[in-house]
C-alpha cells in the first residue's frame, strides 16, 4: 500500500453494523448533495450570487457546505479511532489515519492537476480535498485528548493563524482557494474544534449522545464567532476564526436537526449518499465535465433554468442511482 496515495478497497460490510449512527450518515449524505450541486452552481451565471461563495467577506449557504463536512468527519473521527486503537493499538491507529488522510491529500493533488490541465472548473491549484487532507493530518494528535483539550487547542490554535493571516498572510490566502497551504491551520483547527463537540456529543465511549450537550457547545462557538467578527470578519476564503467558529455552530445545528427529528427515521437515499462520501465527491467531478467542457456558452455557463435544472436532475440523479447500487449491495469505499 503506497504511502500517499494507498490503494482502495471495496469491501462488502454490513450498512448498518459496526456501530454506525443512522443521523451522521443522512447527514454526510446531505452535505455530499450539497457538494455537488455548490460545484454545479459556481460556474452558471444565471445563478444568483447568494448561491455561491461569497468572494471575500460575508458567507452565503455555499460556504457551509466544507464545514458541514468537516463536522461530519469529526462527529466519526474519534470514534473510528477508539475502534481502531482497541484492536490495533496506538502506533498501528495513527498509521492507519495518516495514510487515510495522505490518500485523500493525494487524490485531491491529481484532481486539481487534471482540472488545471483541462481549464474545467477554474485553476484551484488547492482544493477541498487537500483542505480536508490536510486537517486530518494535523488533527491527529488530537484524537486521544479529553474534549477540553481538544476545544482549548483548536481555539488557540484559530487564534495563532488569526495573527498570522492579519499581520502576513492574508494576501497571498485571498489568491488561493480554500485558504491554500497556510489556510490548512484553520482547516484543522475547525476539525480538531469538531472532534471537541463531537465528545460532548458522544459522551463516554460513544454510548450516551445528548443533543442538549452538544446544543450548549455550538452555543459558545457561535457567540465567540460572532464577537470575533467585529475585530476581524467572517471569510471563507480567508478561512478567518470568525468564519470557522460561526459555521461550526451553524453545521451543529443542522446535525441536530438529523438528531432530534430524523434519528427514528431512516431516509435510506441520504444513507447511501453518506456512506460512500469520497468515491461520489470524485464521481460527480467526472460527472461535471459533461456540462463544463462543451464550449457552448449556452450549454452550461450561461444555461437558462429550464436546462439549468434539467443538468442539475441527471447529475444527482446518476450519482444517486450510483450511491443506491452500492448502498443495496452493501459495499462502501474504505481507505
Amino acid at each position: 500500500m503506497a504511502h500517499v496515495v494507498p490503494k482502495t478497497q471495496v469491501g462488502a460490510r454490513p450498512q448498518t453494523g459496526g456501530g454506525r449512527v443512522v443521523a451522521i450518515d443522512q447527514f454526510r449524505g446531505l452535505t455530499i448533495v450539497l457538494m455537488v450541486a455548490a460545484n454545479y452552481f459556481g460556474g452558471v451565471s444565471g445563478i444568483p450570487n447568494w448561491l455561491k461563495h461569497a468572494p471575500d467577506i460575508g458567507l452565503t449557504p455555499v460556504d457551509l457546505v466544507a464545514p458541514m463536512f468537516i463536522f461530519a468527519i469529526g462527529l466519526t473521527y474519534g470514534l473510528s479511532a477508539e475502534r481502531r486503537l482497541a484492536r490495533d493499538g496506538r502506533s498501528a491507529t495513527l498509521a492507519h489515519f495518516s495514510r487515510r488522510y495522505l490518500a485523500i491529500l493525494g487524490i485531491g493533488a491529481i484532481i486539481t492537476g487534471v482540472q488545471d490541465y483541462m481549464g474545467a472548473l477554474g485553476s484551484e491549484g488547492w482544493g477541498v480535498l487537500q483542505a480536508i487532507g490536510m486537517a486530518g493530518l494535523l488533527a491527529l494528535p488530537a484524537l486521544f485528548w479529553p474534549a477540553p483539550v481538544k476545544t482549548g487547542a483548536a481555539l488557540g490554535i484559530l487564534m495563532a493563524y488569526q495573527y498570522l493571516l492579519d499581520r502576513y498572510w492574508v494576501s497571498r490566502v485571498l489568491q488561493l482557494s480554500h485558504g491554500g497551504l497556510p489556510g490548512s491551520l484553520a482547516w484543522g483547527g475547525m476539525l480538531i474544534l469538531s472532534m471537541g463537540l463531537a465528545d460532548l456529543y458522544h459522551g463516554r465511549g460513544g454510548g450516551d449522545r445528548s443533543g442538549r450537550r452538544l446544543a450548549w457547545g455550538l452555543l459558545a462557538c457561535a457567540v465567540l464567532g460572532l464577537g470575533l467578527s467585529f475585530i476581524s470578519p467572517i471569510s471563507k476564503n480567508r478561512v478567518s476564526a470568525a468564519y470557522v467558529l460561526v459555521s461550526v455552530a451553524i453545521s451543529g445545528v443542522v446535525y441536530l436537526g438529523f438528531h432530534l427529528l430524523l434519528s427514528g427515521r431512516r431516509l435510506s437515499l441520504l444513507v447511501a449518499w453518506g456512506q460512500n462520501p469520497l468515491l461520489l465527491y470524485v464521481l460527480h467531478l467526472g460527472l461535471l465535465g459533461m456540462f463544463v467542457l462543451p464550449p457552448s456558452l449556452g450549454w452550461y455557463a450561461m444555461a437558462q433554468w429550464p436546462l439549468i435544472l434539467a443538468q442539475l436532475a441527471l447529475l444527482i440523479g446518476a450519482i444517486s442511482a450510483v450511491a443506491w447500487y452500492l448502498y443495496r449491495r452493501r459495499w462502501t469505499l474504505v481507505l
